[in-house]
């Protein structure tokens, strides 16, 4: 108790600091966190969950499609918490972007030994646009970059301390990730760049009795890390994680045969989306002070920046498809570079300068990070970002308006039972609907595809049968004649407005609806005429 005084006394002005940096962490990444309707992964990951909580035999559900399950595991206990579905998954990644953040910190005072730059660190990954984004999603990019900064950690101190123990942690982290995302791979092949934060003595049989020293505790790190990834194989479709991993990667042959394509505009997507939500002071302050204190930290510099433009760079080559997220877990050593700036020496001007630009991109995303929480359609997302989680059939407006619709109606009549197709058969819908749903035995939720020339055969069942039957589907992939189909619309559920002159305006129009139909009599007399 008297070293915790001492320690509170003598340390209080970081202490308070440090205090101030989580509750803003915290308020920023709680505060109104269901505000963005659920988005499709969302909606998927989430509904695994669901199922794996009721029925044990089934907990490696997700190698059904070639998704490791760390992260759906570890919604389940926040299931058992949070009656929102939606606000348990979220929660979850509030916690990791925590850990990510705490991580931050850590490795910016392990690489630069200055508290000051690890504070600036851990607040510039707090009030970042970009992590504030994706730690409120129910999404395991967030639970990859925490695994991933502290893989890194592991390794740092492992070399600086060449001891087991940290060799061990170390394998923890990373097989942590390699549960949970297979980009899990770079944090493998970039740890042994920690090697350079070794204490590299000569004569030159010193060196070599070090380096020694460090593949010995390193074949216990990856062993480790290996085994916690194997767990995957008692689940039955381990196969399909390779199997699936080529649907979003190009072969190595595509180096020969087609280079420049897509890498220089995925490059330019990745430095937009950073420069957006980064936000843009970030990428200027870890540029200077990254040429600035290149002489005195060249091994730190050089880590960081491998470990933040690698990744970058490979995905950007061979990757077919390219979001904002799949860099998250490559944010997080912008940061610590970015701090780097305030260990400057005899450049007080720029020091000002940096220092001003710092507070000035601070106070932006501040004010970019209320809009994400008051009214996230007004926030300058880039335009990749806002078609999927705002516009497009990916994002969930209405699917939880519809379920407390339907929720209501069963309750009206609690011993009838209540139908309800969807489009598609995997996604936003019907997961979205199946995961608000999920405690209601009396309400069905079934996939009937994307053909909607007739109204599908199962629902005209349904509903010759007695039951309350509904119909769910996004308007630009509804263009059949509702009457005539027996449907009767009971609800429209409008997603945020198209920017006029995007592709998306001049293709599908201004705005995407959901529809909420209900089966009408006529739907069988139509079906019987056919």
């Amino acid at each position: 108790m008297k070293t915790i005084k001492k320690f509170m006394k003598n340390n209080s002005r970081y202490v308070l600091i440090g205090g101030l940096i989580i509750v803003l962490y915290f308020i920023l990444r709680l505060s109104a966190l269901t505000v963005l309707p659920v988005f499709a992964d969302e909606a998927i990951y989430i509904r695994w969950a669901q199922v794996m909580r009721a029925e044990p035999t089934l907990r490696f559900l997700p190698l059904s499609d070639g998704k490791q399950p760390l992260y759906m595991w570890s919604v389940i206990p926040f299931l058992k918490v949070f009656s929102d579905p939606l606000f348990a998954g979220r929660a979850l990644s509030v916690v990791t972007g925590f850990g990510t953040m705490v991580g931050v910190f850590i490795l910016s005072l392990l690489l630069f030994r200055s508290k000051t730059a690890a504070f600036v660190a851990a607040l510039l990954y707090c009030v970042s646009p970009f992590s504030v984004f994706f730690d409120r999603m129910a999404l395991a990019d967030s639970m990859l970059a925490m695994f991933g900064v502290f893989t890194l950690v592991g390794g740092v101190m492992t070399a600086k301390t060449l001891r087991l123990d940290f060799a061990m942690l170390t394998g923890f982290s990373l097989g942590g990730a390699l549960l949970t995302k297979s980009p899990a791979m770079f944090f493998a092949i970039l740890l042994p760049l920690s090697f350079l934060f070794a204490e590299w003595k000569r004569p030159l049989g010193n060196v070599f009795k070090t380096l020694s020293k460090l593949t010995f505790l390193f074949i216990p790190t990856y062993l480790i890390a290996w085994g916690m990834y194997n767990i995957l194989r008692l689940g039955p479709n381990f196969s399909m994680v390779a199997s699936r991993n080529k649907d979003y990667v190009y072969p190595l042959s595509h180096v020969f045969t087609s280079f420049k394509d897509p890498l220089f505009s995925f490059v330019n997507w990745a430095f937009e989306w950073m420069g957006v939500m980064g936000p843009w002071s970030v990428v200027i302050l870890a540029f200077v002070g990254g040429v600035f204190i290149l002489g005195r930290y060249p091994r730190q510099i050089l880590v960081l920046a491998v470990w933040f433009l690698g990744p970058i760079l490979v995905q950007a080559e061979f990757a077919k498809n390219f979001t904002a997220r799949y860099i998250l877990f490559g944010i997080p050593y912008l940061f610590v570079l970015a701090s780097g700036f305030i260990l400057m020496t005899n450049r007080d001007l720029l020091k000002k300068v940096m220092i001003t630009l710092m507070v000035l991109g601070v106070l932006w995303a501040l004010k970019f990070d209320s809009l994400l929480i008051r009214d996230v359609e007004s926030a300058p997302l880039p335009r990749s970002e806002r078609s999927g989680y705002l516009e497009e059939w990916t994002a969930g407006h209405g699917i939880r308006e519809t379920a407390d619709y339907l929720r209501q109606e069963q309750q009206k009549s609690p011993q009838s039972t209540i139908v309800v197709g969807t489009e598609g058969f995997f996604g936003t819908l019907p997961d979205g609907l199946q995961m608000y749903l999920n405690d209601d035995r009396e309400i069905i939720v079934i996939g009937v595809g994307l053909n909607f020339d007739e109204l599908h055969s199962s629902l005209v069942e349904s509903k010759k049968f007695g039951n309350r039957t509904f119909f769910v589907v996004n308007s630009t992939r509804f263009s059949s004649n509702p009457e005539k189909l027996g449907l009767d619309l009971v609800g429209v559920f409008s997603k945020a407005l198209r920017p006029q002159g995007t592709l998306e305006y001049n293709l599908r129009g201004p705005q995407e609806s959901l529809l909420l139909f209900e089966v009408n009599d006529d739907a069988i007399k139509t079906t019987t005429k056919r």
